[in-house]
């Protein structure tokens, strides 16, 4: 997960300061984190997990008397270790990403070259000329009514409409290592939704500007070897959803971690029914 200047890390997970002084704002991927269940990610720790002990056999074996705590906790560590690796990469690819559009070089990092790589040919392959089709990349929006905030990745115009007349995209990049580069999330349909209807753009002097109006949205999934375009239905129906799981997030978010426990009294009245 990139992080853009404004965004925080908070105890709740990331939140956004708002350059105009109001509250902080709950950005929407935290949304999305808290509220929306993922079904993949268990089966998924389980597998690496496995797969981990399986391709370790012989040193568990030796461990699992001598230093039973410690191979323990090695073993639950190893989805974590794992995710932090590929939140990391797609850090890096993201940054390539954004350093390409705005024209600002980028150190070597023979890791990310692939995915830039992948990239350029969805750029070419839509006719994408970036300093005359981009509108924005990596922008905070902002939707101060709701409380919430975030950042988009492209806006772009592709010649997608009737014709191939231009039609102004919200793009947002998605990376993996594993997954096949057509596959995607539903609650990528939020995100997007969330960011198309936000009330403004945060511009460069931390000022508000004027939303564009976004006329189609979709996922740019970057791969090794490939590459896709997955539109995604990020319309008013997902920004309904959207704002469910918002009131969902935020009530977690400031509800107590704890609630006391009553006390019975010293002596227990004879309880009747009622007739």
């Amino acid at each position: 997960m990139t992080s853009p200047r404004l965004a925080k890390a908070t105890d709740r997970g990331r939140y956004y300061s708002d350059p105009a002084g109001g509250p902080d704002l709950i950005s929407v991927t935290n949304v999305l984190d808290t509220a929306v269940h993922k079904h993949a990610l268990i089966p998924w720790a389980v597998k690496l997990t496995t797969e981990w002990v399986l391709d370790n056999a012989t040193y568990v074996a030796e461990h699992v008397q001598a230093n039973r705590a410690v191979l323990a906790r090695e073993i639950k560590s190893v989805h974590g270790e794992v995710r932090e690796t590929a939140a990391n990469l797609g850090d890096r690819i993201h940054a390539r990403a954004e350093a390409r559009v705005i024209g600002q070089p980028w150190p070597d990092d023979p890791e990310i070259e692939p995915y830039a790589h992948q990239l350029e040919l969805g750029f070419s392959e839509w006719g994408v000329n970036v300093d005359k089709h981009v509108v924005a990349a990596e922008i905070t929006v902002v939707h101060r009514t709701l409380g919430y905030a975030g950042t988009a990745d492209l806006m772009v115009w592709l010649p997608t409409g009737p014709g191939g007349r231009p039609e102004l995209w919200l793009i947002d990049y998605k990376t993996s290592a594993t997954r096949p580069a057509k596959s995607v999330y539903a609650e990528n349909a939020q995100q997007l939704a969330a960011l198309r209807y936000a009330e403004h753009v945060l511009l460069p002097d931390d000022t508000d500007g004027a939303m564009p109006k976004i006329q189609r949205t979709g996922v740019l999934n970057l791969r090794q070897k490939s590459h896709a375009l997955v539109e995604m239905p990020g319309d008013r129906a997902a920004f309904r959803a959207f704002r469910g799981a918002l009131t969902n997030a935020l009530w977690h978010h400031n509800a107590p971690t704890s609630y006391p426990a009553l006390t019975p009294p010293a002596s227990v009245p004879t309880i009747r029914k009622a007739a």
